[in-house]
């Protein structure tokens, strides 16, 4: 099994998800310097994302600062109907910001996700 590089945090940030004309909500789950956790807003249909599927995310900070990210998918989940119409996706981050690795290296609670 492949271990990651970076350890991941937990976090709970909303953020967008920016898809052709339009941004969807969504929520961060956990994050690192080259890796983002998400689930999507609860939706109608679920929408497939499969390995490889480039994503935009565009999150505010605090101060109001916004945070964009080229993304890639490494991974998703459904959570299906009736339960929950959301998708859980594993991303990598494609070169990211020097702002958005100094926001996780110093912004965040230092406590890692283990899973």
């Amino acid at each position: 099994m492949e271990r990651r590089q970076f350890n991941r945090k937990r976090v709970y940030l909303s953020a967008e998800r920016i898809s052709g004309n339009a941004d969807r909500s969504i929520f961060i789950e956990n994050i690192s310097e080259r890796g983002i956790q998400i689930i999507t807003a609860p939706a109608e249909s679920i929408i497939e994302f499969s390995p490889g599927t480039p994503i935009d995310l565009k999150f505010v900070l605090s101060n109001g600062e916004i945070i964009d990210l080229y993304c890639i998918v490494k991974w998703s989940y459904h959570n299906t109907p009736p339960d929950d119409a959301t998708t859980t996706i594993g991303m990598e981050v494609v070169d990211p910001p020097s702002r958005y690795r100094e926001f996780v290296k110093t912004q965040l609670p230092a406590a890692p996700v283990y899973s």
